[in-house]
């Protein structure tokens, strides 16, 4: 079946079966590998991308659930500059293994998109996603100073 897909503003037509999962769409017909895989049930979040803005678990997500609707993976938020959320977690160092940066670093793009000023509450509550390596307050330190005007540089 042909399904239009559009992809970091880029469309694509793929021949494809309409429940083959967005994730796997992404990584072998697309080769964009920052999107990971790491549980295929939407329960860690290392597969979030953003399908018409808002933050999205891609290994559940049938292809044909996305056509025709603005995809956006960790590839298209820092196309040309990083962005202030990928330079807050540089300053904050939050990485440590990094398996699960990209889809957390979309997850809370969305929700400051959305809420600029999160809570501890609200941050909990917006975001799910796992970090095996456990730095959570890192993530919290970096979206607190984003959300007071001092993450990242601004670009």
């Amino acid at each position: 079946m042909q399904i239009r897909i559009l992809v970091n503003d880029e469309a694509h037509e793929l021949d494809i079966e309409p429940e083959v999962p967005l994730l796997w769409i992404l990584r072998d017909e697309l080769n964009l590998t920052g999107t990971k895989y790491g549980c295929g049930v939407s329960a860690c979040g290392a597969c979030t991308v953003h399908v018409a803005g808002k933050p999205t678990r891609s290994c559940t997500l049938p292809v044909a659930a996305a056509a025709n609707k603005q995809i956006t993976t960790i590839e298209g938020i820092g196309a040309g500059a990083l962005t202030a959320v990928q330079e807050a977690w540089i300053e904050h160092q939050v990485p440590q293994c990094g398996y699960c940066q990209s889809g957390m670093i979309m997850a809370v793009s969305a929700l400051l998109a959305s809420n600029s000023t999160p809570s501890d509450e609200e941050l909990s509550a917006a975001i799910t996603n796992i970090c095996r390596c456990g730095t959570y307050p890192r993530i919290r330190a970096a979206v607190r100073a984003l959300a007071a005007g001092r993450g990242g540089s601004g670009r």
